[in-house]
């Protein structure tokens, strides 16, 4: 059975598309697979023998130095990103992990490195980087130019002066929203801004709001939104206020909106209740898009929702642990 198991796991190794590279601690190449073949474009035979800064670039074999030391201790590298050299000169983004190979005693013999291409990876993103910064930026104009169109017909309607100034508010507020739950388009990587729960839902929540009403409240904690589950929250309450602006409580002058937040269990709770609102016939509550939409969301930061209809408007209760808020 054991020699099963070794033919069996030395084949697995032999076909795996990335590459697996095994070396000793003066970094000496002892085995190498069809993966690295594929990678690096020298043959086994052209590798095994070899010292493994064949494939590094002098200004990065400082990078072998620091990992033989780590793995002389013991150490695991996990999913090291760097740069290395093809057969024929190429340079290539790589991931890599190395692990310290034992003996039955425990004894360091050497290393195994499995390797994987991300250039692609890395293109993909700078693709992406690209296309979110244009959206941005288009996104911006068109909050740029509605604002000038309203200002237009201010000056060409007699009285229109108030309305057009409540709808530039409402307006920069919107812009506000959309600032908030933006990814961060600096030099740096793409990141989602980190904010707080409460921040993102008055930035959401306040185009709806005029500056004399109370229809809407929220109170309790707070708690630190950012990464992932800020794009997820962003979507969620959304959609929640949508529905509501169309359907609910802040579709109707005399409708009211409550949202409390609460921690329990290290959970975050959020208690929303709609009241005074239009009576929602049973046939309008279908699930849709928005509905799948909302389901994604909530799956995105692990919560958990349930919704009550009442006589009088809507209650919807959400739990989220939060460490899936911090991202």
């Amino acid at each position: 059975m054991a020699s099963q198991a070794n033919a069996w796991l030395a084949a697995i190794v032999e076909n795996s598309n990335d590459a697996i590279i095994s070396k000793t601690l003066d970094g000496v190449i002892t085995t190498w697979n069809r993966g690295a073949e594929q990678l690096f474009g020298y043959q086994a035979e052209e590798a095994v023998g070899q010292p493994i800064t064949m494939l590094i670039p002098d200004e990065r074999l400082s990078e072998e130095e620091e990992i033989l030391s780590r793995l002389r201790t013991g150490q695991k590298i996990d999913h090291f990103e760097t740069v290395r050299r093809r057969k024929d000169g190429a340079l290539i983004e790589i991931s890599v992990t190395v692990s310290p190979v034992t003996d039955e005693t425990g004894t360091i013999l050497g290393a195994s490195k499995i390797a994987r291409d991300i250039g692609a990876q890395k293109r993909a993103f700078i693709r992406q980087s690209l296309l979110l910064r244009e959206m941005h930026h288009r996104i911006k104009n068109l909050f740029t130019l509605t604002a000038g169109l309203v200002s237009l017909s201010a000056r060409a309607t007699t009285g229109g002066e108030a309305f057009a100034s409540d709808l530039h508010a409402r307006l920069r507020a919107l812009a506000r929203a959309h600032e908030l739950t933006m990814p961060d388009l600096g030099d740096a990587p793409i990141a989602a801004n980190a904010t707080t729960v409460r921040a993102l839902l008055d930035a959401i929540l306040t185009p709806h709001a005029s500056r004399s009403d109370m229809r809407i409240l929220i109170t309790g904690c707070d708690a630190p939104l950012a990464g992932n589950a800020l794009t997820s929250m962003a979507l969620l309450l959304h959609e929640l206020t949508t529905n509501a602006a169309k359907y609910g409580a802040l579709s109707v002058p005399e409708g009211h909106l409550a949202v409390d937040f609460r921690t329990h269990a290290d959970r975050l709770l959020m208690a929303w209740t709609e009241t005074n609102g239009p009576a929602t016939p049973a046939e309008d509550r279908v699930a849709g898009f928005g509905s799948t939409l909302e389901s994604a969301a909530v799956a995105g930061v692990e919560g958990e929702l349930r919704r009550e209809w009442r006589a009088d408007g809507l209650a919807i209760t959400l739990e989220v642990p939060l460490r899936s808020l911090a991202g």
